[in-house]
């Protein structure tokens, strides 16, 4: 929820795009003071979502554009009506900032679905400022929009929970896939995926992992515990787990089929889709001959972030990250469009921006 100037200085340091090259390099702004959160941002993560927006995909881009929307931080004020929040403590912020709090998805914890949900960067504010995220030295956030991160748990760790964690634990608790014993495929490997293996091995589930390149067989089940491996495009294997999961997590946002997909399900199985591919095409047989689930999900909401924050502590669950300086984030996006990370670039803020 951060209102600040356009101008090309500020009380907050940042890197920004300035144009749609979604080149970005250093620049500051001003961020409002205000009765709220105020936090010293020690890591951000690196989310594909930071690709679209400074390099414009969506048309709608407001430059200088400061991305990152999984914030991790170290509380330095508190405004005379902040309750849950104290100096020193370490508080991560998601990919929202603001919503109405009153209408019924914001009574229900569901923020994240509120027709004025607010956008952690390149979001219009309340106040009809744009916001910007956490490629920046602090940021200053409603109460409810942060989420405290316990005692222990690594902040450079925590800063990708808040997007790429719950956008896949959201879904999961939702549809009850934390029923031990159950069966559990996962399509696509990267930031999600490898975050929905290891809560589903959490969940005592048996992992599948199913992709399309056979090189990551091994980083699956050796590195994130996965059961199985299977590659997509194999018929043979595909056809071996037909009617065979309980669920199933997709990730993947580039085009593919979903009928070969939506058949590994058993009878009256479902499947979260979590990403965002250019259209879906289904045969209607696939779900309604197998009475199996096709369903949507985004971020969590506010109740269902902490929530899943202290599982991911008390379960000692972490991303697999790699820690970049801000002045590699050119290259890192770069890396991020050509798969090449395994599974997560975090910034360390507090040491690239003094």
């Amino acid at each position: 929820m951060a209102a600040e100037s356009q101008t090309e200085s500020g009380n907050c340091s940042a890197w920004a795009a300035k144009d749609p090259s979604g080149v970005l390099s250093p620049h500051s702004f001003n961020r409002r003071r205000h009765d709220d959160v105020s936090l010293r941002i020690t890591h951000c993560g690196v989310c594909y979502a930071d690709v679209i927006w400074t390099k414009n995909r969506h048309n709608d881009s407001v430059y200088p554009l400061v991305p990152g929307h999984e914030i991790a931080g170290v509380v330095t004020e508190v405004g005379s009506d902040v309750k849950g929040f104290k100096l020193g403590d370490h508080v991560a912020v998601g990919t929202y900032v603001n919503s109405c709090r009153d209408c019924d998805n914001c009574n229900s914890f569901l923020d994240n679905h509120c027709s004025k949900f607010v956008f952690t960067f390149n979001g219009v504010d309340t106040d009809g400022t744009v916001t910007k995220g956490g490629y920046s030295s602090h940021i200053v956030v409603h109460e409810r929009y942060c989420y405290k991160i316990p005692d222990g748990y690594p902040l450079e760790k925590a800063a990708p929970l808040v997007c790429a964690g719950i956008t896949v634990y959201s879904p999961m608790m939702r549809h009850n896939m934390n029923q031990p014993g159950k069966s559990l495929g996962v399509i696509g490997l990267g930031g999600l995926g490898h975050m929905a293996v290891k809560f589903g091995k959490a969940f005592g589930l048996k992992v599948t992992v199913l992709s399309t390149s056979e090189s990551k067989r091994d980083e699956a089940i050796s590195l994130l515990g996965a059961d199985n491996f299977v590659v997509s495009s194999d018929k043979t294997q595909m056809e071996s787990l037909k009617n065979s999961l309980d669920f199933i997590v997709d990730t993947a946002s580039g085009d593919h089929p979903f009928d070969p997909y939506l058949t590994l399900l058993k009878v009256r199985g479902l499947m979260a889709l979590v990403g965002f591919p250019g259209e879906i095409r289904v045969h209607p047989a696939t779900l309604n001959l197998g009475a199996r689930t096709l369903s949507g999900s985004v971020t969590g909401g506010t109740k269902d972030t902490q929530e899943m924050i202290n599982f991911c502590a008390a379960n000692k669950i972490y991303p697999d990250i790699e820690v970049i300086k801000i002045d590699y984030i050119n290259e890192a996006l770069e890396r991020l469009v050509n798969r090449d990370v395994r599974y997560r670039f975090v910034i360390d803020i507090e040491s690239s921006l003094k």
